[in-house]
Order: C-alpha cells, then structure tokens, then sequence
C-alpha cells in the first residue's frame, strides 16, 4: 500500500522537533516505593521529543533538536546523546541559572507506572519564541510535536510559532498528543492541542487518545472526525496490540511481535521516530509501520527510555532473532 497524498520524502531538509530534554532515574525492583530508600538505577537520556528525534536520527533520518538544558552533568549528558547518535544540537540552549528536568519512575506490581518530576521547575521552562533557532526551522521539511512539552503558556506559544513557519515553508506536522493525566488540569492545555491539531498532517495517537480531540464516542467516529477536520494520516499504536492505520482511502492493521518488556518507557516515541524517519526516506506506510513496531518492540527490552533505539539494520536483526 502506497500514499499517492502525502510525501514526507517530497521536500529534503530536517525532521525537527522541540520540547522537554531531561534525565530518568528509576527504582531497580518492581513495588519499589520512594516513602523509604531504595536502589536506583541512572541517569538515563529521556525527554519524549529527544527519545522521538533519536531514533528518528538512528532510523536514518535528517534530525534536529530545539530544547533546553541546565549546566550540569545531566544537561551534558543528553546533548552528547542525542549528538553521537546524530542529531543536530545547535537549537539546544544551555541555561546556566537552571537544572536539567528529571523523572524519577517506580514500577508498580501489576506492571503501571508513577513518576515524580521535575520538569516545570527545570531549564526546559525557559523554552519560547526567543529561544527558536531560525535556521533550523528554515531548514525543517517535517516538524514534530509532542503533547507533553505543551506545559507552559511560554512552550505554548513557541510551538506554535514553529508549526506555522514550517508549514508556511511548505513542510508537514506530526503530533504525539502524548498528555499525561495532570497536563489536562493547565487551562491552556486543551486550546493548544486543538491548535496543533489543525495543522497536523499525521497525528500518532496511542489507543484511547484517538478520541481525546473529538466529539466522538467511539474509535471510528473520531477516525472520521480527524479525516474531516484535515488531518491526512492517523496511526493509531495500541502496544502489544499492534497498530493501525488511516488515510481515508484504506485502513492497514499490523501485529505487535512478541517480546518479554523490561521497561515501556519510551516505546510510542521510539515508534514515532522510525515511523517519520522511514516515511521521510521514501519508505512505503506498510514498510514504515513495520520498522516502527520493531522499534517499539525493541525499545522495551532495555531499561532505559532511550537505550533501546536502533539503526534499520539493527530492527531488521532483532525482527529476524525473533523468527529464529
């Protein structure tokens, strides 16, 4: 199955993204709880967009990242990241008054997860409109946003200044709504994701949040909904469910495959990621779709949100291991 409408691979330049960069700290055992001492295992490299951007760069993409970070060793630690894995970080500013963001994760029994973060305090909140890199947003065939860096009213306006120079330049917009249960409680927080969504060529919902932008009472009104509001692909990540697809014309339903998870942090951006990357390389949506699930699969067998990204060749090999 081809898409004759939308051709990611039609005009060369960056996959750009912005929003929060940040460091995770988990507990090392399932049931751990934060009320009393425990081991932790750490810093890891996070932030959505930056997981999202790296796997995209991995995946084979042209990437490039606009965020913010304090002057610390984690601030180091995730700009040389996301560098050695080759994503442009010439957009990062470094904000000596400020702190890297931070998430620390505990696992509950059943497998759910709790976080305790420090991202609103951190170097990130000095992200906006001022901060913009315009050289990079000139150069942008493909901006991506993601929900969770919408956390300010500063971020806000920024993202919005960034969607409507790309997509003035003739790029396109993918969109991660991405919105943790307490993003919801910003007053801000649902006139952005509508703004957003206006301008948005390929939205990447996980499960229930395909309706959280509708009217619609079930998955298939809201499908229509999005279609008819302009929105030209919608992929739909459903973890060990699969995925599916919608243009409009055609729907395309893909299997999960089967792994042993260690930790989800982190998969639906990695999913994300290879999806654009491949899409941006001239990669059919089925090919597309099927690197993208290998890249989620594999995202979960490491601990660490953002150890598990991988080059093509290496989703192609883990794929076959799978087989064997």
């Amino acid at each position: 199955m081809t898409n004759t409408e939308l051709n990611l691979a039609g005009k060369s330049g960056y996959i750009l993204t912005m929003g929060e960069i940040l460091v995770e700290i988990m507990a090392s055992e399932r049931g751990q709880s934060f009320r009393r001492p425990g081991t932790l295992l750490g810093p890891y490299a996070s932030g959505a967009p930056a997981i999202f951007i790296d796997q995209a760069a991995k995946s084979g993409g042209r990437c490039a990242m606009i965020g913010c970070v304090g002057d610390d060793d984690f601030g180091a630690l995730n700009v040389e990241r996301l560098r050695t894995d080759g994503v442009e970080v010439s957009g990062i500013s470094v904000v000596e008054a400020a702190t890297t963001g931070s998430a620390f994760v505990t696992y509950r029994d059943d497998g759910d997860r709790d976080f305790v973060y420090n991202i609103t305090n951190s170097a990130s909140v000095f992200l906006s409109a001022k901060r913009l890199n315009k050289d990079l947003l000139k150069q942008a065939a493909h901006f991506h946003v993601m929900g969770s860096s919408l956390f300010s009213p500063s971020i806000i306006d920024a993202m919005k200044k960034a969607v409507e120079t790309v997509k003035a330049n003739g790029g396109t917009v993918s969109f991660d709504p991405n919105v943790r249960k307490e993003m919801l409680r910003i007053p801000e927080m649902k006139g952005a994701l509508d703004f957003i969504l206006d301008y948005t060529d390929i939205f990447l919902p996980s499960g229930h949040e395909v309706m959280l932008l509708t009217s619609a009472t079930d998955e298939k009104g809201a499908i229509d909904e999005l279609l008819e509001r302009g929105v030209r692909e919608i992929v739909v990540k459903r973890g060990k469910d699969g995925c599916s697809h919608f243009n409009g014309k055609a729907e395309l339903h893909l299997a999960a495959l089967p792994v042993q998870e260690i930790d989800p942090t982190g998969a639906g951006d990695c999913f994300g990621g290879a999806y654009i990357a491949c899409r941006s390389q001239g990669l059919s949506i089925e090919q597309s779709l099927k690197y993208a699930i290998a890249a989620g699969a594999r995202a979960v067998t490491f601990r660490g949100p953002m150890e598990g990204t991988a080059t093509l060749a290496q989703l192609d090999e883990f794929v076959a291991t799978l087989s064997e």
